[in-house]
């Protein structure tokens, strides 16, 4: 015997499957939900934003349940989870590139923490609102 058995194997392959699988599932989740926040409701017709983020969790094989609880907790309705927000951050990055980070959290605090010590690690510095978004146009 090789010391290993196959359900060993297939476990931790699985298992990193699964993790990875998962986060990606979050991530279009939390666009679904702050689309129907920021768009005309819940109807994909008529909200440009849902449609989009739609397309985008089935073209990675998100289950319908999913897609509809995501839907649900945008509209408000179903537990009361936490609120999922999206915000954006300003800053300087290295030889004074500007940055605009547009990010969505359900922490601001910790989003807000973790994107500072990225921005001042690699030697650029956090920036007051309004001192970079005056550069860039949006284009959604």
């Amino acid at each position: 015997m090789s010391g290993h058995s196959k359900w060993s194997q297939i476990k931790r392959q699985k298992g990193a499957a699964d993790i990875k699988r998962g986060q990606t599932f979050t991530k279009m989740a939390n666009a679904i939900t702050i689309a129907v926040r920021e768009g005309a409701g819940g109807d994909p017709a008529s909200n440009f934003k849902l449609r989009l983020a739609i397309e985008q969790a089935r073209s990675v094989n998100m289950p319908k349940e999913n897609i509809k609880r995501a839907i649900e907790r945008g509209l408000g309705k179903g537990t009361a989870d936490a609120q999922i927000e999206s915000v954006n951050y300003e800053g300087y990055g290295p030889a004074k590139v500007a940055l605009l980070v547009q990010a969505v959290t359900d922490n601001r605090n910790r989003t807000t923490a973790e994107i500072k010590g990225v921005i001042e690690h690699s030697g650029g510095a956090f920036a007051s609102p309004g001192a970079v978004s005056w550069m860039f146009y949006q284009t959604e």
